[in-house]
C-alpha cells in the first residue's frame, strides 16, 4: 500500500472534513501518499483526483459540509461507470480508497470492493440509519441544530398558545425526530417506524392546556407523513390552526460539534489502519467506546431500528 484516496459521497454531514483531515494526516504519518477524489463517484469516473498535503487539510476540521464536495452520480450504478472508475483508480495507481458517506455511498464502495479495489467505509449520515454502528458522523451536530431550532419555536408557540409541527430529516429512520423529541420535551413524535394516532395526539395537547401548558410541539420525521396534511387533520381534532415549520437543509450545515470532530478523526484513522493492513469491504463502526470493523454488506443490507425503550421514554416524558 503506497497510495490511497479519500472521498466524501452522498449527503454532506458535519464532521466529514474532520474525517478527511484525519485520513490525510494519518496516511502521511504512515508513509503513504493520500489523494482526494472530488465530487464523489462522479469525480472518480471523470478522473477528478489530486494529491493532498498536510497543508491542504489544515483548518478544515471546524468547517461544515465537505471540502472535497459531493454529488449524486447515476452513471456509477452502471457497469460502464464502475469500469471507468476502476480504470481511473488504476491509472492513478491508487491502492485503496476510504469512502465517507451513508448507505448509498457505501453500497457504491461495496461495488468497488467486488471489482477488486480495496475499500474501507466511514459512516457519515445525519439520519444515523446505518446498521452496525452506534453513531455516524454528523448525527450529533444535526441533532443539536434541531434542538436549537425547536427551542426557539417553542418560545413563540408559548407566546401565542399554538401547536406546531416541526419536520426534521429522516426518510426511513426516525432517530433524529425521536432524540429531538426527548431532548426538547415535545408533546408528540411521529416516526416512520410507528403508526400515528392523531386523535390521541390532540387529546394529549388538550390535556396539557388544561394543566396550564401554553404550547404543543410535535416533531415529525419527514418519512412519517406530510406535515401539511397532518396539520389539517389535527386542526379538526383541536379546533384551531396548527403551524408548520420544516427545518430542511439547515440540519446538514454548521460547524461540527466536538463529538463529531472526534468521531470523524477517530474513524478516519481507523480507516487508514485497515487499508494499511490490507483489509477491504469493511466499515468502521462505533460500539460503546470502541471502534471495530464490520462488513459493508451487513451495514447496508440490515435495517437499524429505533429502540423501543427510547420511544416509550419519549411518550412518558411528553405527558
Amino acid at each position: 500500500m503506497k497510495r490511497i484516496a479519500v472521498m466524501t459521497a452522498g449527503g454532506d454531514a458535519p464532521g466529514m472534513n474532520a474525517a478527511v483531515r484525519s485520513i490525510v494526516r494519518t496516511g502521511i504519518y504512515n508513509g503513504l501518499e493520500v489523494w482526494g477524489i472530488e465530487k464523489a463517484y462522479l469525480g472518480m469516473i471523470e478522473g477528478l483526483m489530486k494529491p493532498l498535503s498536510l497543508k491542504d487539510v489544515g483548518g478544515i476540521m471546524q468547517k461544515g459540509g465537505t471540502v472535497l464536495q459531493t454529488t449524486r452520480c447515476e452513471e456509477f450504478i452502471t457497469d460502464e461507470g464502475q469500469m471507468l472508475a476502476v480504470e481511473n483508480l488504476e491509472k492513478n495507481e491508487i491502492d485503496g480508497v476510504a469512502v465517507i458517506g451513508g448507505d448509498g455511498s457505501l453500497t457504491g464502495a461495496l461495488d468497488l470492493h467486488n471489482r477488486g479495489i480495496k475499500v474501507i467505509g466511514v459512516p457519515a449520515t445525519i439520519d444515523n440509519d446505518l446498521w452496525g454502528t452506534d453513531m455516524s458522523i454528523g448525527v450529533d451536530t444535526a441533532l443539536n441544530t434541531i434542538i436549537y431550532c425547536v427551542d426557539n419555536i417553542k418560545d413563540t408557540a408559548s407566546s401565542h398558545e399554538r401547536a406546531f409541527i416541526i419536520e426534521v430529516m429522516g426518510r426511513k429512520s426516525g432517530y433524529l425526530a425521536l432524540m429531538a423529541a426527548i431532548a426538547t420535551g415535545a408533546e408528540e413524535v411521529y416516526v416512520p417506524e410507528r403508526e400515528m394516532n392523531l386523535e390521541a395526539t390532540a387529546a394529549r395537547i388538550q390535556e396539557g392546556h388544561r394543566r396550564g401548558k401554553t404550547h404543543g410541539i410535535i416533531i415529525l420525521a419527514e418519512g412519517a407523513g406530510n406535515a401539511y396534511t397532518i396539520g389539517r387533520q389535527l386542526k379538526n381534532f383541536l379546533g384551531y390552526d396548527v403551524r408548520i415549520s420544516i427545518l430542511g437543509h439547515i440540519q446538514r450545515g454548521g460547524s461540527p460539534s466536538a463529538f463529531d470532530r472526534q468521531l470523524g478523526s477517530m474513524m478516519g484513522a481507523e480507516a487508514v489502519r485497515a487499508l494499511t493492513d490490507g483489509k477491504s469491504g469493511l466499515m468502521v463502526a462505533l460500539s460503546g467506546a470502541s471502534y471495530s470493523l464490520i462488513p459493508i454488506q451487513e451495514a447496508v443490507e440490515n435495517k437499524k431500528n429505533i429502540l423501543e425503550k427510547q420511544y416509550e421514554i419519549a411518550q412518558i416524558l411528553a405527558l
